[in-house]
């Protein structure tokens, strides 16, 4: 049951940090990262109680698509403050064409 909470707690902290802070792309990466790693926690707990295996292979597939995003997120990030000088939110907006 421990697993739960701590799980929802995470989630609770990464839709939080998401919400809370519009301005800064690596925190809401970082956020995003922990909403993945709640959902990993909960399928893991889900497959420990009902001792299958489609929680953990579900887990896997979820840190991998995790570690994907983050590469690609921070190469992107990199890019950007090559090119702009800011990874700040706000200067986002010159992204649209």
């Amino acid at each position: 049951m421990s697993y739960l909470i701590l799980s929802i707690v995470i989630l609770l902290i990464g839709i939080l940090g998401i919400i809370l802070n519009r301005s800064n792309l690596i925190i809401m990466l970082m956020c995003v990262e922990l909403v993945l790693l709640a959902s990993t926690i909960l399928l893991l707990f889900e497959s420990r109680v009902l001792y299958t295996l489609f929680g953990q292979i579900f887990a896997i597939v979820i840190l991998t698509v995790a570690a994907a995003e983050s590469a690609i997120g921070l190469a992107i990030m990199v890019n950007y403050y090559r090119l702009r000088g800011t990874i700040a939110v706000r200067a986002s907006n010159l992204l649209r064409g």
